[in-house]
């Protein structure tokens, strides 16, 4: 492949200072008036792409393991796609860099015109893997030479409008900067010669004992606010929300060696912890471990971004899907948190988030594997970054939602439907990308995801 060297993507100590999140916490009015940060910021977020592959071939950028997922060349156009889409794509004369592209990278936007068929994107060897670094390159220019243009202009509002684009569209990219990891480590779980990419987990520090942190009933406020400067429009509007009882929040995210006590209870072989959805799922696909988990020569091994690796018990389990969290939590004889009580939570004195101090481990450690945060007195570990934790909140319209008009409007509400929220983050997010409002959404047998679970009960 084009050396992502080459093409400046290496992530310099400048980069990485305008990925702070400074950015996020703009309102929409006061982006015309930093202009230059916000451009700045966007920059990095489109050479951070091309990090995540550096070293990789174009064999492996051309991989799709199922047709959930995505090959990372794919990933590299069509978030490319989207900024020649909703930026450049509607200044008078524009000429597209390929028609055909409107088409290919295309992802799921009806209101644009059609798409190319998820599944077999993998059969897409054209555009090659140089055609599609250039084609970023390529609209990049331009981009920057709008925006330039723009800014040099006195319409201000005009400005905003597309520096609100640009800000959406750099969430968009590092949405799918997290795709492209979890994809990628599903296409080459695949391979016997177990493919390395990223950092090896360290040997980590037992993980203690779990502690649970009491919460009080009562009204809450969750969501986002308008004054809280970026969301996208699904953690909106912000709303008052009645916690019904008191509850207890676990103090860190359940480990691979408490996972794997259940296993060896025969928690894969009780139904009375399982949906009956979720019994039907396992009965039908054969799953007895979480995804990534194999057993050799009487010992549990994972395979990792890192290759495969000896199970490190004190880690976070990661890669269960919602029925097996759900299930977990029933035979602990305890539940999965709602949305609103982790919200709440994370807001918290004692959430990370509250306290405003240390964060998790996110994709910027270069280690996307899931390591367990150390945890304190009356202190919730890791709600941010690590592992997405389940809630048991089904993926519906906030009281008062609106989506916008026309095809951007189509980014989060039509998917509002029989899938559930995960909260908090990975150790394949982008630091800031996170928040505590931020809703991620997966269907409940969905688990190549970095998704672990943190026990809930009531008090």
């Amino acid at each position: 492949m084009t050396d992502p060297q080459a093409t400046g993507a290496t992530t310099s100590k400048a980069d990485s200072s305008a990925l702070d999140g400074a950015w996020n916490r703009l309102a929409e009015a006061e982006l015309a008036t930093h202009a230059d940060e916000l451009v700045a910021a966007w920059q990095a977020v489109r050479q951070a792409s091309l990090q995540r592959v550096a070293g990789l071939d174009a064999e492996d950028l051309n991989l799709q393991g199922a047709a959930f997922a995505s090959p990372a060349k794919w990933h590299l156009a069509h978030t490319t796609w989207f900024f020649e889409t909703f930026l450049l794509a509607g200044e008078p004369g524009y000429a597209w860099h390929h028609p055909a592209y409107c088409e290919l990278f295309n992802s799921y936007y009806n209101g644009i015109g059609q798409q190319y068929s998820r599944p077999q994107r993998h059969m897409l060897s054209r555009p090659t893997v140089a055609e599609v670094i250039d084609y970023r390159e390529t609209i990049d220019q331009r981009l920057a030479a709008l925006l330039d243009r723009h800014g040099h202009a006195s319409d201000s509002r005009q400005l905003a409008r597309l520096l609100a684009l640009l800000r959406l569209g750099m969430n968009h990219e590092q949405q799918h900067q997290e795709l492209l990891l979890t994809d990628l480590l599903h296409a080459f779980s695949h391979n016997p010669l177990a493919p390395a990419l990223g950092q090896p987990l360290p040997p980590p520090l037992p993980c203690g004992e779990l502690q649970w942190i009491d919460f009080p009933a009562g009204m809450t406020s969750i969501g986002a606010a308008a004054s809280d400067g970026f969301c996208f429009d699904n953690e909106t509007p912000r709303h008052r929300q009645l916690l019904h009882g008191d509850y207890a929040l676990a103090s860190r995210p359940v480990s691979n060696g408490e996972y794997l006590r259940f296993i060896n209870d025969d928690g894969y072989t009780r139904a009375e912890h399982w949906h009956s959805d979720g019994w039907a799922w396992l009965q039908q696909a054969s799953i007895t471990a979480p995804c990534y988990w194999r057993r050799h020569d009487g010992q549990w091994q994972q395979y990792t971004l890192a290759g495969l690796q000896p199970l490190q018990e004190h880690a976070p389990v990661s890669h269960l899907s919602w029925y097996e969290a759900s299930a977990y939590a029933s035979w602990c004889q305890a539940r999965l948190p709602t949305e609103a009580e982790w919200e709440h939570a994370a807001q918290s004195p004692c959430g990370q988030h509250g306290l405003g101090g240390q964060r998790g481990q996110f994709a910027e450690s270069g280690i996307w594997q899931a390591a367990m945060p150390a945890s304190g007195n009356a202190a919730l570990a890791g709600m941010f970054g690590h592992v997405w934790e389940w809630t048991a909140s089904s993926y519906s319209p906030y009281p008062g939602f609106s989506p916008a008009a026309g095809a951007i409007g189509e980014y989060n509400g039509k998917f509002m439907a029989n899938q559930y929220v995960l909260k908090g983050g990975s150790c394949a997010t982008p630091e800031s990308h996170i928040r505590s409002s931020y809703r991620n959404f997966f269907y409940p047998q969905d688990r190549w995801q970095f998704s672990g679970v943190r026990l809930a009960r009531d008090v």
